[in-house]
């Protein structure tokens, strides 16, 4: 099951006027996925998201301007042009503005989670990711044990935020909070493509946050 409200994000969050829709998309089978040779060695963890047998997927709703609109404009993609060529009060304001328009926007969280933690404000950045999180967890119904897998490309604004916050958190030392949350983000999406089984290994021995990260 899926442990939520991990992270309080500080402060009251508005409700959104209507929850992310969710979308059914078959079973995952963990006898159908590939887990290394036969012979090899399992880690724990992926034992025991083994252990929980097959289970619903689902995607989240997507939530941009322009909607299913392949042709129009992406205010997250010029948001990260903006970063990237130096200008990320720029970049922020757009975030901002996603925000305003519509509070569901689970990436512009994610992504203003990454400019706050490239300017090395590690507990900035936990308060978005965690208010993107919290909103998504507020579509979720209670004691969701299903897959959201990275593959379903709509699942992956609320992936980010989930991975942004074990960062932050662990960066923060907050290692019970971060190595809790790296479970769910290996339980929510068992093949592991933000290798948080490497994570989970350097927060669960209590290694302080690398720089080279």
């Amino acid at each position: 099951m899926y442990p939520q409200g991990l992270i309080d994000p500080p402060g009251e969050i508005a409700p959104p006027a209507s929850p992310l829709r969710l979308y059914e998309r078959g079973i995952w089978d963990p006898s159908e996925q590939y887990w290394g040779e036969p012979d090899g060695m399992l880690e724990i963890c992926l034992v025991e998201v083994i252990a929980g047998g097959p289970r619903l997927q689902f995607e989240f709703e997507q939530i941009l301007p322009g909607g299913e609109n392949l042709d129009a404009p992406d205010p997250i993609l010029d948001s990260i042009e903006l970063r990237d060529s130096g200008q990320p009060a720029r970049a922020r304001a757009v975030l901002e503005g996603l925000i305003e328009w519509d509070a569901r926007c689970l990436d512009a969280y994610a992504h203003l989670g990454v400019l706050a933690f490239d300017e090395d404000e590690p507990a900035e950045a936990q308060t978005h990711y965690a208010t993107g999180v919290r909103i998504a967890e507020s579509s979720l119904p209670d004691g969701f044990g299903g897959v959201l897998s990275w593959g379903r490309i709509d699942n992956r604004p609320f992936l980010r935020c989930l991975h942004g916050l074990t960062l932050s958190t662990w960066r923060l030392e907050q290692h019970t909070e971060a190595e809790a949350l790296c479970r769910a983000l290996l339980w929510l999406n068992p093949a592991d493509n933000q290798g948080a089984r490497d994570l989970l290994g350097e927060i669960a021995a209590g290694a302080l946050w690398p720089p080279h990260r």
